[in-house]
């Protein structure tokens, strides 16, 4: 590979934080000491400077143009990733009726149904657990309360490699959606949401913030004991700026949202997203050795998850495919297996030469 050989940099399908775009990279590192003549990188700015209030405005304008949020939500940047949306969307949701529905299709699904359980009743709506998530029950295998304050899931389970190919109808409760693994990777209707979330460094930037997009009318009901770093209320109301927000993910937001719009943003990506699973499907399919853990009709185009018939054999691939320059390729440390994190900044060039690679490892083991 040209760039592989001018950066010496490898395929990196780690499941987050992830690869980053390389043009992006080498603006932030063109950058990093002296910031468009400002004399001075990013990180050293005052949060308040009208050099950072421009990157700032200009990155949250560009958010909301690729995703098309509609004017009824506001985008705000919060500390802690996805991991502190799994208490704030609680606390500043549950209390309108002290209850709330949750779907269970993967761990980080069953994290937050865990953190929500301190502030209110939660039901499990539907679970996918029987089958060890492998899949992802029909919208006719969810159960809904009546007077759930919220209906909560996670679009595509990272771990399991498992992706909701629906929005789920709740017959109106809002929707909280933990869209960390699937975000700008294809068109989503924002208006059908109460609250988006997303740590940012699986397609979004370096790791260190969550973007969360909120249905205006669902803020201010959070409980009184809420820190106000948590308050959706608060955070819109000082436009993330309650503290020091995490001033060069932001800024790292911006570059990549350039460099989507180059690729013909979330429509562009859309398309490739499904180009790229499928190199990495086909080999599953038509494999001897190799076989896909997750039911086809659930498969993630971001997570590829797949296994070989013994343990030894997993390693063996791993480690013959870091020799190669495919790296982070092991499943995680609950599920084993190899897993291929394909975001949007992994290059078509890296998934084709993997696929290339698991089907010449399958060859030389016949």
């Amino acid at each position: 590979m040209e760039g592989k050989m001018a950066t010496d940099r490898i395929y990196n399908f780690s499941p987050g934080p992830s690869v980053l775009p390389l043009p992006v990279l080498e603006q932030a590192a063109a950058e990093l000491t002296n910031y468009r003549g400002s004399g001075m990188s990013v990180m050293e700015m005052s949060h308040r400077s009208k050099v950072y209030i421009d990157i700032f405005e200009e990155t949250k304008a560009s958010l909301k143009k690729t995703m098309k949020i509609p004017d009824t939500h506001e985008i705000v940047f919060m500390h802690g990733g996805a991991t502190l949306q799994f208490s704030a969307v609680p606390m500043n949701l549950i209390g309108k009726t002290g209850k709330a529905d949750y779907a269970i299709t993967g761990s980080f699904s069953s994290l937050a149904m865990k953190e929500a359980k301190k502030y209110g009743e939660v039901c499990v709506a539907v679970s996918s657990e029987d089958k060890n998530h492998t899949y992802i029950p029909a919208q006719e295998d969810i159960t809904f309360s009546p007077d759930a304050s919220y209906f909560h899931y996670c679009s595509n389970n990272t771990i399991f490699g498992t992706e909701w190919k629906y929005v789920p109808e709740t017959g109106g409760a809002p929707l909280a959606c933990d869209m960390s693994s699937s975000i700008l990777s294809m068109p989503v209707d924002v208006s059908k949401y109460g609250v988006i979330y997303a740590g940012v460094q699986k397609n979004m930037a370096p790791a260190g913030a969550a973007v969360v997009i909120i249905d205006k009318a669902l803020a201010g009901y959070e409980h009184p004991l809420t820190p106000k770093l948590m308050s959706y209320k608060v955070m819109i109301e000082s436009d993330s700026m309650q503290n020091t927000p995490p001033c060069y993910t932001i800024y790292m937001l911006g570059l990549v949202l350039k460099w989507l719009e180059k690729q013909g943003g979330v429509e562009g990506m859309a398309k490739i997203k499904t180009e790229k699973a499928k190199l990495l499907y086909d080999v599953l399919d038509e494999s001897a050795i190799f076989t896909g853990c997750a039911e086809k009709a659930a498969r993630s185009d971001m997570n590829v998850t797949f296994r070989t018939n013994s343990e030894a054999l997993d390693g063996e691939f791993v480690k013959e495919a870091a020799k190669a320059g495919f790296d982070n390729l092991k499943g995680h440390r609950s599920v084993g297996g190899m897993r291929a994190s394909i975001y949007n900044a992994m290059p078509m060039e890296g998934v084709e030469k993997l696929a290339a690679f698991m089907r010449d490892f399958e060859i030389k083991r016949a």
